[in-house]
């Protein structure tokens, strides 16, 4: 099975017909419902999401019988588009659901029809499926997958990252996974598919979760150590209350603003907290940064942020500081910032042109 991260996603779902199905394979809380509904909302399409695993009776998808004329027809669903319009459905849970209930998804996924009513021309089916030993699960049919084109979805830390600038979660959260990406999906030790019961673990969910509960507070008391492990778990709480304690490091925003008064600091950092940092520049100019903006006091604004982006690359430059530049190469042409790639070649282009002939020399 192929994996694929969020940009790959998107592609994939650019790329496809509406008459393909497409399954994504992935843990809970890493935001498939979440991506796809903002992706098609962009594009005008309703997503439908159906929790297979919480229906008892085909009836729940089909819809309930009537007599008309004689013979037995279904009344069409609650969530079935009458107005002719398009929608993308989402079978979400697919492989928890009951047998019955999967031989109702065959017809749909092939013929799109379900109990004589067929789907407007234009939906999609997109189901999504829940991978290890830790979930209760019904075997799939071969048949069934086969009318789907089937996807690991892993999404990156990078891209949940970038995802929670935009969303503005807190950031005593972003600065922890930025330093400790290892506990954005789960603990660092543990093992696949390991039965948890209600054993708490992190997950991307859960970090939202702690944000919303830890906002707009300036200083975290003992009681919220307990507080986020009901979120989390014991273990992530642990570590992330030991976080918040400690000294903060530098943020993109910080450097972007005012480097001068971040430049003694840079120079105590070692390789991996400057990569943080150059990450975290790269991430705040992507959201930050709108090219059409004709608003003076913005673009007064991107000029301070320019001056600062030169004077960071040349203290790289001047302090001899190779790897930092070829990670800050590297994120330029990762393809995963592109606004923050326009910042560059349009108001610095200086700084764009080192770039580019470090590059050319590696």
């Amino acid at each position: 099975m192929i994996n694929i991260n969020t940009q790959q996603l998107m592609h994939i779902l650019d790329v496809t017909p509406a008459s393909h199905n497409v399954m994504l394979v992935g843990n809970h809380g890493i935001g498939k419902s979440e991506i796809l509904t903002h992706y098609y909302a962009q594009r005008g399409l309703r997503v439908v999401p159906l929790f297979l695993g919480q229906m008892s009776d085909p009836g729940d998808l089909i819809g309930l019988p009537r007599e008309t004329e004689g013979r037995t027809s279904f009344l069409p669903p609650y969530w079935f588009p009458i107005d002719g319009r398009p929608i993308v459905l989402f079978l979400d849970e697919l492989n928890r659901a009951r047998p019955e209930i999967l031989q109702t998804v065959m017809d749909l996924a092939l013929n799109r029809t379900l109990a004589g009513h067929t789907l407007p021309e234009g939906s999609r089916i997109i189901s999504a499926v829940n991978e290890g030993e830790e979930y209760q699960l019904t075997q799939l049919d071969p048949a069934l997958v086969s009318r789907f084109n089937v996807y690991r979805f892993t999404p990156t830390a990078q891209e949940w990252l970038l995802w929670a600038q935009n969303e503005n979660i807190d950031p005593r959260v972003i600065r922890f996974i930025e330093r400790e990406p290892s506990w954005l999906d789960g603990t660092p030790d543990q093992k696949e598919g390991i039965d948890t019961g209600l054993e708490k673990y992190p997950d991307r969910r859960a970090w939202r979760r702690v944000s919303d509960v830890i906002k707009g507070r300036a200083t975290l008391v003992d009681d919220d150590l307990s507080l986020v492990a009901g979120i989390v778990g014991a273990a992530a709480s642990s570590r992330f209350y030991a976080s918040c304690q400690g000294r903060n490091m530098l943020t993109g925003v910080q450097i972007l603003n005012d480097f001068a008064d971040c430049e003694a600091e840079l120079r105590q950092y070692k390789l991996h907290q400057m990569a943080i940092v150059s990450e975290s520049m790269f991430r705040y100019l992507e959201s930050a940064y709108d090219m059409q903006s004709t608003d003076a006091m913005q673009l007064e604004q991107y000029q301070l942020y320019a001056s600062n982006f030169k004077a960071y690359y040349d203290f790289l430059v001047n302090t001899e500081q190779r790897e930092c530049i070829a990670y800050l190469a590297n994120l330029f042409e990762s393809g995963s910032y592109m606004n923050a790639v326009l910042f560059i070649t349009s108001m610095t282009p200086e700084v764009y042109q080192q770039m580019a002939d470090f590059i050319a020399n590696l």
